[in-house]
């Protein structure tokens, strides 16, 4: 059989994300924030020296950052790569067991709205991509990677958005696959953009962890500005 990825060595990486505490630290740090190592073996229900061990083991496999302000340090992950590994991961992974009402209600909100890493994700993640391609505020470049039309550079500017700030080191608007809905949401530097503006905006506010609650008239509002 042919190794569908020659030049790869996979195993290192596959070893550093399948331990249960470095998972729940990636996973915490797939909120997007930048959060200290207390926080963090808080997180994953560790002891902070146990905690300190698994980050050092991560920043030295490229999957976190450091980084230091004033005489505090605060680990992220190295990208929104990572955190696309962490969000495939999840679409393998069983449901967890939910044993309260709370857990319940979290995981309801984070079939709704949630941030993967610092984009809209869940069913109105979906949702955002089909009404973009839907209103021509995107074309399809391949089976993955889209491009912004005449149209959506005019919903951008309705929006409060400019098209030439957006990051040219990062992908633009991309295919992935949500891991609730099994259909794709749109990651990169566009629907983080627009993300950010949309909680600015007061249309997301967000909830607990990686949750994002849609405000009573969201609907009104997203089709107000698709027109």
């Amino acid at each position: 059989m042919t190794d569908p990825v020659p030049d790869r060595d996979l195993a290192p990486v596959a070893a550093l994300i399948g331990d249960p505490t470095r998972i729940r630290i990636l996973a915490a740090l797939a909120e997007g924030h930048a959060l200290p190592a207390g926080e963090l073996a808080a997180r994953a229900g560790v002891r902070p020296a146990t905690a300190t061990d698994h980050l050092h083991r991560l920043v030295d496999g490229g999957l976190v950052v450091v980084r230091a302000q004033g005489r505090h340090r605060y680990h992220e992950l190295a990208g929104p790569h990572v955190a696309a590994v962490v969000e495939a991961l999840a679409r393998l992974a069983p449901a967890a067991p939910v044993r309260s009402l709370h857990a319940h209600r979290a995981a309801r909100t984070l079939t709704e709205a949630r941030t993967c890493y610092d984009h809209l994700a869940g069913r109105r993640g979906v949702e955002l991509r089909d009404r973009l391609l839907a209103a021509g505020a995107l074309r399809p470049l391949d089976d993955r990677d889209h491009a912004l039309t005449p149209t959506g550079e005019a919903l951008l500017r309705d929006l409060g958005l400019d098209v030439t700030e957006l990051s040219p080191r990062r992908v633009f608007a991309r295919n992935c696959v949500d891991w609730t809905q099994r259909r794709p949401h749109l990651a990169g530097t566009l629907p983080a953009a627009i993300t950010a503006r949309f909680v600015t905006l007061g249309h997301l506010a967000p909830a607990a962890g990686r949750g994002l609650r849609p405000c009573p008239d969201y609907d009104e509002r997203l089709a107000s500005w698709l027109g």
